[in-house]
């Protein structure tokens, strides 16, 4: 891998210094640089970026041999650094150039990158986690002896665990704050388990109600998950409960991974008579590639929907982003105005999909009780699927007209907001959202708690509510209200949002992966797709999890690949796919998995599956090929074009031809073509904002995210 990049990086430092020879013939004027920038600078929001080709030109391929890092990793860097560090072969910027950047700084960049290629070749299996907390220091005898252990290779999600079992002590009435599972210190492989030295501490203290287990503690503080025993019917099991109640079912479903992460048999699980509110959930990170793209993609997740058998009970649908909060105002305005107060809420989806995050953005917003948000704990959330374990919950706040009427009030006042009149704080968040995503959102409080524990609204319907408390005396809601916890008018005939465990997918790619190849693989930034244009005889690995070779078709196609930035794209002949692939899996060629040839052993090999399609010209898509989570590749092809594909992937991970595709235009999403190379330049288009900023001050927002770029 260090031979191909750095013959990349060579090439494109190389340009850079000799920029004056090569940028400006010799006689000629230098090109209209500032009328360009301001032209591209004038570009609306809704214009499209578009870069065309012609599908009738000959496209010519030169591809660099693989070779093995490990036979001389340092050779080329060795070379590179020799030629650059010529004073005389490398002419600075001379009068006429717009780089400002001398050479020696170009050469330390270059080392500096080359250090971290480097380091990214060498990298070896990460260290275990040692978990302990500093309140509950175990005893320096047991601590010696459990460091002299060691392992010989890790297993997926195993991590040293310092503290002791005890099968002797109860299971507690206690649920995890950030999974729900019933807290214990029987065994570390259930769930909700708590070492027995913390455990009894926070029994006898009284304090077992806010902690959270030692599975939610890793992924929070340390990103490590613990290979749990749960099966998939058990997931399930706890959806179930939602069957015989009164409730509205908020189905979340991951954009990336559609129609794969739409539960299939969702009315078996939670009951034919409930209303269905469908949420398309990662919306921030689709790219637009066309004016009406939202409209396109919410019509697609409906007709899904219909597909899936449950099209019936589906009342609405909404596309948001749980994590930047676009479109979470309009679904908790619609959920007020429809559903109301009539019943208690579920959030309901594949593993994965978003829920603890939605349940989270939605724990801090008008549709929860203003008390509750400061004491009920947030969940844990994680890429890894399968981390809500049991039901959580919030109580949900009863939308009186006067509520409604400040609500809207406050909704008005933001859309009417300037940048200038922003905190500093939510311009940071709002600019700090726009680079990871394409679509951002603004979600606040209308009614907000005092250092008393009142809401700053003076006439609150539910304090005129009498009733009884556990003693059996009658009591208000402002005489017993408390700091530390929610009274029993409070909480009296309130209705609840739960989040229930995602539904573990039949196949996925991410039960193959270990928990650093699954923060790789799924997207948590905005996709920028990568587009190569191939023929005939080439393929495309996509990491070391799936491989596309094209057997058949008249003329060239685009490749237009969707996946996590983290995951490296190959290009290459498909008679040398098979040995780069075995030669160069679980290494930084390809990047996930990692950890080298011990690694592969443990993962599955590839098998083959077959996909025919036909082109509809080189400005639409023909089809998706969808990659289990992973994301998947827009293939085009010219009209009338017969193009033969063959998948190679793990038996385990679903691959399915997605016809129409999702995103139709997204092969217009591309700079030009690099010289001598299958691959265009990625192009990363402009976001919006929604609802929070008029379109001034969001125009600005994008002009600064430019000229940081």
């Amino acid at each position: 891998m260090l031979k191909v990049l750095l013959v990349s990086v060579r090439r494109q430092v190389w340009r850079s210094v000799c920029s004056d020879a090569r940028r400006v013939p010799a006689g000629a004027p230098p090109p209209p640089r500032r009328s360009q920038t301001a032209a591209a600078r004038s570009l609306t929001r809704s214009e499209v970026w578009t870069c065309t080709v012609d599908p009738n030109l000959d496209e010519q391929f030169v591809f660099l041999d693989c070779t093995d890092p490990e036979e001389d990793p340092r050779q080329e860097e060795k070379d590179l650094l020799c030629q650059l560090s010529v004073p005389s072969s490398s002419p600075g910027p001379g009068p006429g150039s717009d780089d400002p950047v001398s050479p020696q700084k170009q050469l330390r960049s270059l080392e500096r990158q080359l250090q971290v290629l480097r380091g990214r070749a060498l990298q070896v299996a990460e260290p275990d986690i040692r978990f302990q907390d500093v309140d509950f220091l175990l005893d320096e005898s047991l601590v010696a002896a459990a460091t002299k252990k060691k392992k010989n290779k890790a297993e997926k999600g195993e991590h040293k665990i310092f503290g002791s079992a005890d099968v002797d002590e109860p299971v507690s009435d206690t649920g995890c704050s950030g999974c729900g599972a019933v807290l214990h210190c029987s065994a570390a492989v259930v769930p909700g388990y708590l070492p027995s030295e913390k455990f009894k501490v926070l029994q006898q203290e009284g304090r077992l109600g806010g902690a959270t287990c030692q599975r939610c503690h890793l992924l929070t503080h340390h990103h490590k998950a613990l290979n749990l025993q749960l099966s998939r019917d058990q997931y399930r099991a706890v959806v179930r409960q939602v069957r015989p109640l009164k409730a509205l079912v908020l189905l979340v479903v991951d954009l990336l991974d559609l129609p794969d992460s739409i539960v299939p048999d969702l009315p078996d699980l939670v009951g034919a008579n409930k209303h269905i509110v469908v949420l398309g959930n990662k919306i921030d990170l689709l790219p637009g590639d066309s004016p009406n793209y939202l409209q396109r993609i919410r019509c697609r997740l409906s007709q899904y929907c219909r597909d899936a058998g449950f099209g019936a009970q589906v009342t609405d649908v909404h596309l948001i982003s749980a994590k930047t909060g676009y479109g979470v105002e309009a679904l908790i305005s619609s959920l007020q105005r429809s559903w109301s107060y009539k019943g208690d809420v579920y959030l309901v989806g594949s593993a994965n999909a978003g829920k603890s995050t939605l349940f989270n953005t939605l724990l801090e917003s008008d549709y929860c009780k203003t008390r509750a948000s400061d004491r009920i704990h947030r969940a844990t959330i994680s890429p890894w699927p399968g981390t809500t374990l049991n039901l959580l919950k919030f109580p949900i706040i009863n939308p009186t007209p006067f509520r409604m009427f400040r609500r809207r009030q406050r909704l008005q006042s933001a859309a009417q907001q300037t940048e200038s009149e922003l905190s500093q704080d939510e311009l940071r968040r709002l600019q700090l959202f726009s680079r990871h995503g394409y679509l951002v959102g603004r979600v606040g409080r209308t009614f907000q708690t005092d250092g008393t524990g009142r809401t700053e609204i003076q006439f609150d319907p539910d304090s005129l509510a009498f009733g009884e408390n556990e003693d059996g005396d009658t009591a208000t809601a402002a005489s017993s209200s408390s700091m530390d916890q929610l009274t029993h008018n409070e909480l009296k005939d309130a209705h609840w949002l739960f989040d229930t465990p995602g539904i573990m997918k039949e196949t996925d790619v991410l039960q193959l992966l270990t928990e650093q190849e699954v923060m790789s693989v799924v997207p948590t930034q905005a996709m920028v797709p990568r587009t190569f244009v191939l023929k005939s005889g080439l393929s495309v690995l996509v990491g070391g999890l799936f491989r596309i070779d094209v057997l058949q078709g008249q003329k060239s196609c685009w490749f237009s690949v969707l996946v996590s930035g983290r995951v490296p794209v190959h290009i290459t002949s498909s008679e040398k796919a098979a040995a780069v692939y075995q030669k160069h899996a679980g290494h930084a060629l390809l990047g996930v998995p990692s950890g080298g040839s011990e690694r592969m052993k443990y993962f599955p090999s590839l098998v083959p599956q077959d996909f025919l399609l036909e082109g509809r010209g080189h400005l639409e898509a023909a089809a998706d090929i969808t990659l289990s989570s992973a994301g998947w590749v827009a293939v085009t092809a010219g009209e009338g074009d017969q193009v033969l594909l063959r998948v190679h992937r793990p038996p385990s991970a679903g691959v399915r031809l997605r016809c129409p595709p999702l995103l139709p235009h997204v092969v217009s999403l591309k700079g030009g073509r690099i010289r001598k190379s299958s691959a265009y330049r990625p192009h990363r288009g402009a976001g919006l904002l929604d609802g929070g900023l008029s379109a001034r001050g969001a125009e600005r927002l994008q002009v600064n995210q430019k000229n940081r770029k």
